[in-house]
């Protein structure tokens, strides 16, 4: 989605005045808390967003990092949250799947108010550019050879890029050793040092690639990336179901039906 249609998607009609305070909406600087820390491709995604609404909407909209708990601080901080419409969320995943799968201080579906959908990421396993892996069948290879030394780093426990490592690994029948991070901008420097042989993660590395300094085994859209046409994808890999996806989306608290927080919604 273009950024221009992004942000009319936003401004109406969902900003339609609901009553007189609606009308003055926004009337001081909105914060956005992101999953994941500053560097990785959520955050340069919400920046680059924040940037675009801040010179839509006259007030400045603000980034608020909040990484840990598996992504899902913003989502249990907007429990707490007047809807206004002056705090909102970015939702990664593990905030909609860890209540499915372990006891949650919040329901995903009661808890907020949808607000919108933005984009998402392209998702890959990236190796540093002098790594000794040419491709993924090379590091699918080595992983079957020496179980548990590959070390492959994710942007948290049971956040899409562990668990489609823990899908492949299976397939392949290869035990590697995941490592978590708080996401993507903590990682990198893992990676870059040599400290883990490869990373689960998202575009916020497109930049390193092209600078030369790390290189893309593989890709989890249906089709070749523009961005990477010399990068494979899944399923030419093998895969022939596997197609990873992820979502941006904003959220605000329960409530948001008058008033500021039905034009934030």
């Amino acid at each position: 989605m273009k950024r221009r249609h992004l942000l009319g998607a936003l401004a109406a009609p969902a900003l339609m005045p609901a009553s007189g305070v609606a009308q003055s909406f926004p009337n001081r600087p909105i914060t956005i808390q992101i999953s994941f820390p500053a560097g990785g491709a959520t955050d340069v995604q919400m920046r680059g967003f924040a940037e675009a609404a801040t010179r839509a909407f006259g007030q400045q909209v603000i980034i608020e990092n909040r990484p840990g708990g598996g992504g899902t601080l913003p989502a249990a901080n907007m429990r707490s949250t007047r809807p206004d419409g002056y705090t909102l969320a970015q939702f990664a995943l593990p905030a909609i799947r860890l209540p499915f799968m372990q006891r949650m201080a919040f329901n995903p579906r009661t808890d907020f108010t949808p607000i919108i959908h933005l984009t998402g990421y392209l998702f890959m396993v990236l190796v540093r550019a002098e790594s000794p892996y040419r491709s993924w069948a090379e590091l699918v290879a080595d992983a079957r050879q020496r179980p548990t030394l590959v070390k492959i780093g994710n942007t948290g426990a049971n956040g899409t890029p562990h668990l489609t490592m823990v899908d492949l690994a299976e397939r392949e029948r290869v035990e590697i050793t995941h490592v978590p991070f708080r996401g993507e901008g903590d990682g990198m420097p893992a990676l870059m040092g040599g400290h883990i042989e490869a990373m689960a993660a998202g575009s916020g590395a497109i930049q390193l690639i092209a600078d030369g300094k790390l290189r893309a085994l593989n890709v989890w859209v249906r089709q070749r990336s523009p961005k990477l046409p010399e990068v494979p994808t899944l399923i030419e890999l093998g895969y022939p179901d596997m197609v990873v996806n992820f979502a941006l989306r904003h959220r605000g608290p329960a409530g948001h039906g008058s008033g500021a927080g039905a034009a934030a919604a």
